[in-house]
């Protein structure tokens, strides 16, 4: 959220300056300091000052003149130098000449990374889309929307992160002239900024980034600063931060506060806020580094210090290529729409009072493709003399590779077949106990086989068949058929006139194992049983039992006449 109240920027000012101070020895000859001898009228960079070596007739006042355009920089000129006064220099002699006396000129920053469609506005009222590329001028104001991402790189490599939702006035672009040492002010008027400013030592230059309550000057420091409804979040990973409050305090101290690495605070219209500790990096498990499925999912140790989370996805291990990025307030996050490729992942919590701590970076490898079918069967259990596998028809498959083990990762495999055509397999069933199955596709690509990740695993229970015992003729006049069950099936059972079942004789559902009927007439039938398991389960048809039912002698009575214990006639 932009902050907008005047009255705040007239009442703070908040300083900010790098903590660290480097020592140059007081040399009373600049060879000393430089260490080596240079061609007359030539320079070179040697922070925190340029080496100049004179030519013939070379003055003090001629050399500030030259390189500073003010000639009474003579006199900083001898105090560097250990010269007393304006006189003739030797030629050759190394004199040293401070790089803040040196004249700037302009310079510019680079889109390096971005994603989405970041837009600017330019110091002469130009404006446009951003690219990979362009090149940014003095004045330029940038904006980010919702999904988009920018870093820009300045001339000495230094970098500057622009998140979504951010806005940033590059309000100072230049460079010492000779040197090239920049000097560069960023003005966050909306959103964050991160920036990794190149060290002190290699260039002496100056780097601030100002709001409308503070301003932040750094060199040599990885930190970040962002606008939000408290006021200005401050945190530093890297290097030193001392910031100040000035509010109206002319000729008294300020009052100052030193942020060390891991470090942060809060700057608002109270003043500059205590520094506390920046959370940890978060803990994640090393199972999110192989991603198998479209969705990027990832889930970090719950951290009851945090109250939520920023997540970043990213091409390069620097995070400067941002692909994506969001916050979430739970500690499990998912992105979609990602190709499969090798990706960064960056995860910061967030404390209570708004500020990130210190980054988790993952490498993590997306390989989802091409997408596994879908399992069709068995799904829990099996009840039937052989096992059918079946599966979805995937798009472009050329083959499917099916795995059924005794144990859930696939070390003890049973059945491993990596050409199978169909959508569809089968083989014998095996002893009764627990299994687990899973398919994975084979495609094409590059003249190459393409193998994707497996399906979910499905497990499932090889449970003893539904059959049917034999029937049994009680008096004569009825049949009895029984078959195996267990505690709360339900059976249905058919008898029909054809092994097609089409011309069914009897089709019953029965809570017990067990149907009782009165003795058809002569003829073929044929019967077959199926159970449903109390959890609804519905298992496959029995095997098919033929019956013979023949004409039969009877008594007088009606009875039949049994010879050798069975009924005259009857054939089973």
């Amino acid at each position: 959220m932009r902050l907008t109240r005047p009255l705040l920027v007239r009442q703070i000012s908040v300083c900010f300056a790098f903590s660290l101070v480097l020592v140059f020895p007081m040399l009373s000859m600049a060879a000393q300091t430089t260490g080596a001898g240079g061609e007359p009228g030539s320079f070179i960079s040697t922070p925190p000052d340029m080496t100049y070596f004179a030519v013939q007739g070379d003055t003090l006042s001629a050399i500030a003149k030259r390189y500073t355009d003010k000639t009474r920089n003579w006199t900083i000129l001898g105090k560097r130098n250990k010269i007393d006064n304006d006189r003739t220099i030797p030629i050759g002699t190394a004199i040293l000449i401070p790089l803040e006396l040196l004249p700037e000129e302009d310079s510019e920053a680079k889109v390096i990374a971005m994603t989405g469609i970041p837009s600017y506005k330019a110091k002469d009222g130009s404006s446009g889309n951003l690219a990979l590329g362009t090149v940014i001028k003095e004045g330029t104001q940038i904006t980010t929307d919702k999904n988009g991402f920018l870093t820009l790189s300045l001339i000495d490599e230094s970098r500057l992160s622009i998140p979504s939702n951010s806005q940033i006035s590059l309000t100072k672009l230049r460079k010492t002239k000779y040197t090239g040492s920049p000097r560069t002010e960023v003005n966050l008027l909306q959103g964050k900024l991160e920036s990794r400013v190149t060290s002190l030592v290699s260039n002496k230059g100056r780097f601030e980034v100002r709001t409308n309550l503070a301003v932040a000057g750094v060199r040599g420091t990885n930190f970040r600063v962002g606008v939000n409804e408290d006021g200005i979040a401050n945190e530093v990973l890297s290097g030193g931060v001392a910031v100040a409050n000035t509010t109206g305090t002319t000729g008294k101290k300020p009052d100052e506060l030193l942020l060390t690495a891991g470090k942060g605070n809060i700057i608002s219209s109270s003043g500059v806020g205590k520094a506390v500790d920046l959370l940890p990096a978060p803990v994640m498990s090393e199972l999110y580094v192989l991603q198998e499925r479209p969705t990027l999912q990832f889930q970090v140790e719950t951290n009851p210090d945090a109250t939520g989370y920023r997540v970043q996805i990213a091409k390069d291990a620097e995070i400067l290529n941002v692909l994506a990025e969001n916050r979430f307030k739970d500690n499990r996050f998912k992105f979609d729409g990602f190709a499969d490729a090798n990706y960064f992942v960056r995860i910061t919590a967030i404390d209570k009072a708004g500020l990130e701590g210190f980054p988790l970076v993952k490498a993590v490898t997306l390989k989802a493709r091409p997408e596994p079918p879908f399992t069709v069967q068995p799904k829990n259990k099996v009840r039937a003399e052989r096992l059918d596998f079946a599966w979805t028809e995937a798009s472009g498959a050329v083959a499917y590779h099916l795995q059924v083990a005794k144990d859930a990762e696939f070390k003890n495999l049973l059945i491993e077949k990596n050409e199978i055509k169909e959508v569809q397999f089968s083989s014998d069933r095996p002893a009764d106990g627990n299994y687990y199955w899973r398919i994975a596709t084979i495609t094409q690509k590059d003249g190459k086989a393409d193998h994707g990740p497996f399906s979910d695993v499905q497990k499932f229970a090889v449970l003893p068949v539904t059959s049917l015992a034999p029937p049994s003729e009680g008096n004569g006049n009825q049949l009895s058929f029984n078959w195996a069950s267990e505690p709360g099936q339900k059976f249905l059972i058919q008898i029909s006139t054809d092994a097609q079942f089409s011309k069914l004789f009897l089709s019953r559902e029965l809570d017990q194992a067990e149907l009782k009927i009165d003795r058809p007439q002569a003829g073929t039938y044929f019967i077959r049983v199926r159970s449903t398991d109390p959890d609804g389960y519905v298992s496959a048809f029995s095997a098919t039992q033929k019956i013979t039912i023949q004409q039969r002698w009877t008594s007088g009575d009606g009875s039949p006449i049994n010879s050798g214990g069975a009924a005259v006639g009857t054939n089973f």
